[in-house]
């Protein structure tokens, strides 16, 4: 399996493009040879250490298998390189933040759910500024998720208003 990383990286040098074009294209020779003994070495080190390219029977080839591994495994996992979330987890990033709500109601219920078992307990009650600053672990717009929590009847305010308790849904 390829780092697409190292790929990027071995492909994004000048040098070890024209190496890996000679190998592609079987040109007459040794790849890279009009590069000083230096560059084509460091070039097809690149190439070699990102697997692109192997040595097989004392000829230089392209290893199309870590191009199919790569995107196989990339398409398993987030820009971060970790296997992606299930579930409603799938919509916090890797602080735990909510990075986008979802746009299924039952989704975003569940996240919201999710959020109010965090920052309350069963049978707490705490004021706005409490809540607030509990909520923003999970958002920069506190006021955004107390509504939301309140909305989707998970949070109820007290009669006076100033104080907020889970509901017992």
């Amino acid at each position: 399996m390829g780092d697409w990383r190292r790929i990027v990286a071995a492909l994004g040098n000048a040098d070890a493009r024209v190496v890996f074009a000679e190998v592609v294209l079987g040109g007459a020779g040794a790849a890279g040879a009009g590069l000083s003994p230096a560059r084509r070495r460091r070039a097809l080190e690149a190439l070699t250490a990102s697997g692109v390219v192997v040595e097989r029977d004392g000829a230089l080839v392209v290893d199309g298998a870590v191009f199919a591994d790569t995107l196989r495994d990339a398409q398993r996992r987030d820009a971060r390189g970790r296997a992606p979330r299930a579930g409603v987890e799938r919509f916090l990033d890797a602080d735990g933040r909510i990075d986008r709500f979802p746009a299924n109601a039952g989704e975003r219920r569940e996240l919201l759910a999710l959020v109010a078992s965090a920052v309350l307990g069963d049978s707490e009650v705490v004021d706005e500024r409490e809540l607030s600053e509990r909520l923003l672990r999970f958002g920069d717009d506190p006021a955004l998720l107390r509504r939301y929590l309140v909305d989707f009847g998970l949070v109820e305010r007290t009669r006076s208003g100033s104080e907020y308790a889970k509901t017992r849904a």
